[in-house]
């Protein structure tokens, strides 16, 4: 199938308006060359066009000719050039049309574009036919594969720039010898520029990236991609119909060459751009401050502080190092692209006091904060409370014991019985021989403890109390009539109190007088 180069202009592009573009002249049939008498369509096309619009026709060969169409087409019979206006737009590029008297012409597109499949027709006049034709390119014989006369050199390029020539042979081998065809491939869209909107931006700052090239107004319609690259190695997109790339945020390690390929969808016609340098600035850090939190330096022993090294100014990573002034030793670091950086010390003690500094740096060189004094405050609440504690527990056991005991002699009062009655007990007396009695201690008088001491008037200074393990005799006469118990009695409690008056803490006379009052009243 043969196989047609066009010649037709497409709607306009970048949002300008139709009349800021030259019209293109599309020529049917696709040829240049056409034997005397034949008839050629010429179509202006590239603007907006409206029926009633009228379009202008140029001819100029000896001299110009000027013609006007209602429409946008123009039946041509003449050599010539040819050129179209439209309403409020410029004239087109010509158009150079040739009406042979030969008997064999070679016939070419008026335009080929890099990518085209190049077509060469080799004619008779009058469509007579031909036993073999061959077409030589300057000067060199080229092969014809196809079935048909027509010679199609597919993907054309500069490569097949040059002068064409074609023969045909009759069927009485007649020669025939047509003119030379001069072409020349037209590229169909020049290596692309890469351009940026800064080409030493600060680090942080946006870049944006625009890979510029300009298809032919024949072409306008051809589809191209578009790629970015950084160094050759890093790609920074993938092939998009888009020929802007926008870089959010550009940090020094960005800095390098830069370029931008653009092809067409089909791949068959690629080119990359010039390289790039992009050389990005970075600032100096300044302005370094150490603070603490909580702020002020105050620290409380055992809880955490925080130290925080901040700069006023500077970009990219930044490396934060905190120092103690006496050691001069590092605390810790931190890298990471912020103003900003913080330092823990869990848990902090009175000797971590004294003169503390940080140092940021970004390559130019660390920037020393002033120093600041930390200073740890000692928590003696805690020690002090356990102190207080066991005072206040002691003291609280004591009267619990106190109160006890005034209850248990207030309980035997209110039964009718006084707390031991009023008699002498022995021990039972070790009979001759017997050892076993031995540990007794020799006879005790028991004495009558009073329960009205007049609590209210002394303080209970101390209590005691004696007990006496009984043998088995003496657990016969005496432990069922005292407290029941077969092995341990009380038989020995004495309480003292101490009265405002007596700093000795005897028994006062009054005491003495509720004494005896109490026994007459037993």
């Amino acid at each position: 199938m043969l196989l047609w180069a066009s010649l037709l202009l497409f709607a306009p592009v970048c949002g300008q308006s139709a009349a800021a573009h030259k019209p293109v002249i599309s020529v049917h049939p696709p040829w240049t060359t056409f034997f005397k008498g034949e008839r050629v369509t010429l179509t202006c096309n590239g603007f907006q066009f409206y029926a009633t619009e009228k379009t202008t026709w140029y001819q100029h060969y000896w001299r110009e000719k000027l013609t006007v169409t209602p429409g946008n087409t123009l039946e041509v019979r003449e050599s010539g050039l040819y050129r179209c206006q439209a309403q409020g737009s410029p004239q087109s590029n010509p158009v150079r049309l040739l009406f042979s008297s030969d008997s064999l012409i070679l016939q070419v597109p008026y335009s080929v574009f890099e990518g085209d499949t190049l077509v060469l027709r080799c004619h008779r006049r009058r469509k007579e036919k031909l036993t073999a034709v061959k077409y030589t390119w300057n000067g060199k014989i080229l092969s014809n594969f196809n079935k048909s006369w027509d010679l199609l050199i597919p993907n054309a390029s500069s490569n097949n720039n040059g002068n064409y020539q074609c023969f045909g042979y009759g069927d009485n081998n007649d020669v025939f010898r047509s003119n030379f065809k001069m072409i020349k491939i037209q590229e169909l869209f020049p290596h692309p520029q890469l351009k940026a909107t800064d080409s030493q931006p600060t680090e942080g700052n946006s870049v944006n990236l625009s890979c510029e090239t300009q298809l032919p107004p024949e072409r306008s319609d051809t589809l191209l991609h578009f790629i970015f690259f950084r160094d050759d190695r890093v790609i920074l997109s993938d092939w998009s119909p888009s020929r802007e790339l926008q870089l959010p945020a550009i940090w020094r390690e960005n800095s390098g060459s830069y370029w931008c390929g653009a092809e067409t969808v089909m791949g068959n016609i690629h080119k990359r751009s010039l390289l790039l340098q992009i050389h990005v600035q970075r600032i100096p850090v300044s302005g370094v401050l150490l603070e603490t939190q909580p702020t002020g330096g105050q620290a409380v022993e055992g809880e955490m502080l925080v130290l925080v090294c901040s700069v006023a100014e500077g970009t990219g990573y930044t490396t934060f190092s905190w120092h103690r002034e006496d050691t001069q030793e590092s605390l810790g670091r931190k890298t990471q692209r912020s103003p900003r950086a913080e330092l823990e010390l869990p848990a902090i003690r009175e000797s971590h006091a004294g003169g503390y500094y940080c140092t940021a740096d970004n390559s130019y060189g660390p920037v020393q904060s002033a120093l600041l004094n930390i200073t740890v405050r000692e928590i003696s609440g805690n020690r002090d409370g356990l102190v207080a504690a066991g005072a206040t527990g002691g003291l609280l056991v004591a009267l619990l014991l106190a109160l006890a005991l005034l209850f248990y002699c207030w309980r035997w009062r209110k039964s009718g019985v006084g707390f031991l009655g009023d008699e002498t007990r022995l021990p039972p007396t070790p009979g001759p021989g017997d050892s076993s009695h031995s540990i007794y201690p020799a006879q005790v008088e028991l004495q009558s403890l009073c329960v009205d001491v007049h609590p209210k008037e002394g303080d209970l200074m101390y209590s005691e109390i004696q007990t006496i393990r009984l043998g088995e005799e003496g657990e016969a006469n005496t432990s069922r009539t005292l407290l029941e118990d077969k092995e341990v009695s009380v038989v020995y409690s004495e309480v003292k109190t101490q009265h405002p008056d007596n700093s000795v803490g005897e028994i006062s006379s009054k005491d003495e007088e509720s004494c005896e009052n109490e026994k007459l009243r037993e």
